[in-house]
């Protein structure tokens, strides 16, 4: 059996580690570290500062991961790397230009952001999203999803995880079982959702077509007809019964983030309590050594089983990625979906927060 490691993915302050982060990183061997727009100046520095986190880890495995979805959450951002539009954008090129032509920008979309994932040394995408839109959809979502056809959301979704995982890049699918019909956004607040499981068939079916995918994201978000006090994230038995029976998932599942204001409690009670409901790991955001100490020490080390379905992960990390003309898919890419929206480097919610909690002092 592998070392122990942390069941928690941390994340770091700068773009360079300080002596703390090493000696954090070095002594708890977290599963991995998640990188911010915080940690991101240049393609260079964003490749060494991958360096620095497997140097002071001494493990070439460890997962260093990112939300790279494209549109609004693009966290590797021009002028250093390639514009990605939306999921949302990806999704209309179906009503556009037919479900031929956005399959293949789906795919350019995937093999141009795995190319630059290698390039840094990152190894895993916190994407695709799989939540539906509906007309009620929070704003902070809306954007991100492909669109509201379970069955398009699938497909798509499955042409990224395919290409990702080809490319040596771990797609981890979110937000399980789908909080697509949220009005409340998770940052700030605790969203729960009144309809049937009957009506919610719909928002699982992506994440049912596409169980077999690596990892998986957790909603943080309450389905009183399976837990009316906590949400999915915290709930042994919407773990259970919803994303390993319902959806039949049995990759490495990942808290969302445990620095949300949907979660309530200190860093270790979160943290307990994600894990205590079966998640296989946590992810913290705020990029606070201490704070990340304190979230390896309450996670304790990965189970067994969690360690297999991360073994599963380390394999596809040795698929070589695919050598084509990057310029060649990139105008390809660029002729079907069009303009991109200009990158907003304001908008980042995790970010917000993290500022918002130090304004604060809390």
């Amino acid at each position: 059996m592998s070392q122990a490691l942390s069941a928690a993915l941390i994340s770091v302050s700068g773009f360079s580690l300080t002596d703390e982060e090493k000696r954090v990183i070095s002594q708890y061997q977290p599963l991995g570290v998640t990188l911010f727009l915080r940690n991101i100046s240049t393609r260079k520095q964003v490749a060494e500062l991958c360096k620095q986190i497997r140097e002071a880890a001494q493990r070439e495995d460890i997962i260093i991961a990112i939300d790279q979805e494209g549109g609004r959450v693009r966290r590797l951002a021009e002028p250093e790397f390639r514009p990605y539009a939306s999921q949302y954008v990806l999704g209309r090129l179906e009503q556009e230009l037919g479900a031929p032509k956005a399959d293949i920008a789906t795919r350019d979309h995937a093999l141009l952001i795995s190319h630059d994932l290698i390039d840094c040394g990152i190894n895993l995408n916190y994407a695709p999203v799989l939540d539906l839109a509906f007309e009620e959809t929070a704003a902070v979502l809306k954007s991100r999803c492909f669109g509201n056809d379970e069955k398009q959301a699938a497909r798509l979704g499955k042409i990224m995880v395919d290409t990702y995982i080809q490319n040596g890049i771990c797609p981890c699918i979110k937000h399980m079982p789908g909080h697509g019909r949220i009005t409340v956004d998770p940052h700030l607040g605790l969203p729960v959702l009144t309809q049937s499981l009957k009506e919610l068939e719909k928002d699982f079916y992506p994440f049912r077509a596409l169980a077999a995918s690596p990892a998986g994201m957790t909603a943080h978000v309450v389905i009183p007809e399976i837990d009316d006090k906590n949400p999915i994230t915290q709930s042994a038995f919407g773990i259970k019964e919803l994303i390993r029976g319902v959806i039949g998932f049995d990759g490495l599942l990942i808290s969302d983030s445990i620095n949300m204001r949907a979660l309530k409690g200190n860093l270790r009670e979160i943290t307990s309590k994600c894990i205590s409901a079966g998640c296989d790991c946590v992810c913290y955001c705020d990029g606070i050594a201490q704070e990340a100490a304190e979230v390896c020490q309450s996670a304790g080390f990965m189970s067994d089983k969690s360690i297999i379905r991360f073994e599963k992960i380390k394999n596809l990390f040795h698929n070589k990625p695919n050598m084509v003309n990057l310029d060649t898919i990139a105008a390809e890419y660029e002729a079907l979906v069009g303009q991109i929206e200009k990158y907003q480097d304001d908008y980042d919610a995790t970010e917000v927060l993290n500022k918002m909690k130090q304004h604060k002092g809390e």
